[in-house]
């Protein structure tokens, strides 16, 4: 255990965290020194000095030989403020773990929530751990976890947080039912909102028209997976999924505690990457994964409620091809519903059958018009009537006729600077329909090594939001490079002091710190968590300003980077390092291993960074 204190400025260490090797921390030649000025508190009859908040993480190299490959390496200290702690990478649990003889993290369950198992009588446990929360209730934490599984598997964790130290260790562990929003499907990533609930996400929403019935599900190897949530695989529905899902967390005093599942119906049905709501509660930013895909916001009726508002599509305006291009957003409205008019039409009842995609869309028909949407071409006529329908369950389609812009390529998190007023987007490849000349995204080149944007938000009173994204530009792409056979990075492709294949971000408001976790396989060997100080940008040199704070090991895919500014006097950096050696490099796992399991944990104890604390 490492203990929660301020270092002296030139110390570097090493050590042995939950199993895991951190090796001596090497300073990147682009160290992250954010810095920004807080307003200074007035003082009566004298002067007042601004206080200068910096946040400096000490890198850690690329993984370059066999050992350094194999392990989480992490940033050992952070410099505060101008003091320096130690932090490190905390395992809260791997795939395959239990707490209190309770059930397995990681285990898959059928709608009766009763474990499923594999062909050779094992207990399916996933290593596809993806995002986990932090969820302060009363004077307890809880932490919900996501795996991207099909079918869907949620746990509901209770946290143990050191009053001493901050570190946080599993105390309790409870399976979370979601028979009651018809299963899961897929959990990618997630958000916290501002009234302390888990948004939860279903990505790559199967297809309504390929897949209407278990009979073509039984053919399909990505979707067959969920037919064994169903006592009857006829039960299934694609309909069912590609939604976001709020999960409320209550707790009565020691009581075990509930967690309430709703699916937001009124958000619309999409490859849901991330979806992120804003400060005022009411707008939310929805990210859609995959190729041909869109961007879209919703407003809702009312703060803190997600069950009815407006669904709208963005439309890109081009204004450079440079780069990774810019242009001025057109938001394309899909129009009003409510949770309960869609989950109707979803689910059918009164004599009403379920919705089909053929009761939404004739397809090559007279007068038909020709879209792109989530990786195909069709000819799409909308019945009549079938507007509100077709913008909930086939939200993207809808959108495409609408004259939305369907072309953007894996288009991944997506978080907010509330200081800068900028939302910032990660894009993890710049190909396909936005560099295919046709369409309104057209830029001059591609990058396969992706780039995150940043997006200027403004007030729209025809909207009734405060957070309308106005304009959309890039802000760092990834550098694609070959590497001479005998280097380190011989296998990368993308610069290995740059990105590669952005995914997951989060902000550190107060400290002009955007984070960057990855989601990449030949483009860095070893996924990394970068720092990115947004006071460095430099558009000239795509890794001014990166300063690597953690990779995984062979074939992982970092998951959930999540920032949390205070609790309880701490700040921490949610990390999951998702199916190590299982995306890529699964030669290098040594026969009856178990070093494949996933690791949920977090990068810290930070001291508390809220910007109250700051001051």
């Amino acid at each position: 255990m490492i203990p929660f204190s301020k270092k002296p400025l030139a110390l570097k260490l090493g050590f042995i965290l939950a199993g895991i090797a951190l090796i001596p921390a090497c300073s990147n030649d682009n160290n992250n020194n954010s810095q920004a000025t807080l307003p200074p508190a007035p003082e009566e009859g004298g002067t007042v000095e601004t206080p200068v908040v910096s946040l400096n993480f000490t890198g850690v190299p690329a993984p370059s030989t066999d050992s350094e490959k194999r392990q989480i390496l992490a940033s050992p200290m952070v410099e505060v403020n101008g003091e320096e702690y130690a932090i490190g990478y905390h395992t809260l649990l791997r795939s395959g773990d239990s707490v209190n003889g309770n059930v397995v993290f990681g285990q898959l369950v059928d709608a009766a929530n009763q474990p499923l198992y594999g062909e050779d009588g094992m207990l399916k446990v996933t290593d596809a751990n993806e995002h986990t929360s932090l969820l302060p209730i009363g004077d307890r934490l809880f932490s919900v976890s996501q795996m991207e599984t099909r079918p869907g598997a949620m746990f509901l964790m209770e946290l143990d947080q050191d009053a001493e130290n901050g570190e946080l260790t599993a105390k309790d562990l409870w399976q979370i039912d979601q028979s009651g929003v018809d299963g899961g499907w897929v959990h990618c990533a997630a958000s916290v909102t501002p009234w302390n609930a888990h948004l939860a996400s279903e990505e790559y929403e199967p297809d309504a028209r390929a897949l209407p019935t278990s009979v073509e599900v039984e053919g399909d190897g990505y979707a067959k997976g969920m037919l064994s949530y169903y006592a009857d695989p006829a039960q299934w529905n694609p309909y069912f999924y590609g939604w976001n899902i709020e999960i409320n967390v209550a707790a009565e005093g020691d009581a075990a505690p509930a967690a309430e599942l709703t699916k937001h119906y009124a958000m619309g049905r999409l490859a849901f990457e991330l979806s992120y709501v804003m400060p005022d509660s009411k707008t939310v930013y929805m990210t859609d994964d995959g190729t041909n895909v869109g961007f879209y916001m919703f407003v809702a009726d009312t703060a803190g409620d997600l069950s009815a508002g407006t669904v709208y599509a963005a439309k890109w305006n081009q204004t450079s091809a440079e780069g990774l291009g810019a242009a001025d957003l057109e938001w394309v409205s899909l129009g009003h519903a409510t949770d309960a008019e869609i989950s109707a039409a979803v689910h059918g009842g009164d004599g009403v059958p379920a919705t089909t995609f053929d009761d939404i869309f004739t397809v090559d028909g007279e007068g038909c018009t020709e879209v792109a949407a989530g990786g195909n071409t069709e000819c799409l006529s909308l019945k009549p009537g079938m507007e509100k329908i077709a913008s909930r369950l086939e939200t993207r389609r809808y959108a495409a006729l609408m004259g939305a812009s369907t072309e953007f390529r894996k288009e991944e998190g997506v978080t907010f600077d509330p200081d800068g007023g900028k939302l910032y987007v990660a894009m993890s490849e710049v190909r396909k329909g936005m560099t295919d000349g046709a369409g309104a995204i057209q830029l001059a080149e591609e990058n396969a090594c992706g780039g995150v944007y940043q997006l200027d938000v403004a007030s729209d009173s025809d909207i009734g939001s405060d957070y309308v994204a106005t304009h959309m530009s890039g802000l760092i792409g990834g550098i694609p490079t070959v590497y001479p056979s005998d280097s380190p990075f011989a296998s990368y492709s993308c610069d290995a002091d740059g990105l590669a294949n952005p995914d997951n971000l989060t902000f550190i408001t107060g400290y002009n710190t955007l984070i960057i976790g990855e989601d990449t396989g030949s483009g860095h060997q070893n996924d990394v968590i970068w720092s990115l100080n947004l006071d460095n940008v430099d558009a000239a040199d795509h890794t001014a300003g990166l300063t690597r704070i953690q990779t995984t090991p062979y074939g992982s895919e970092t998951t959930s980077p999540y920032w949390y500014p205070n609790i309880n006097g701490f700040a921490y950096l949610m990390s999951v390092v998702q199916h190590p050696y299982g995306e890529s490099d699964g030669d290098q796992l040594a026969p009856g291993s178990l070093e494949h399991r996933a690791y949920t944990g977090y990068v810290g104890p930070f001291p508390a960074m809220d910007v109250n604390s700051a001051e």
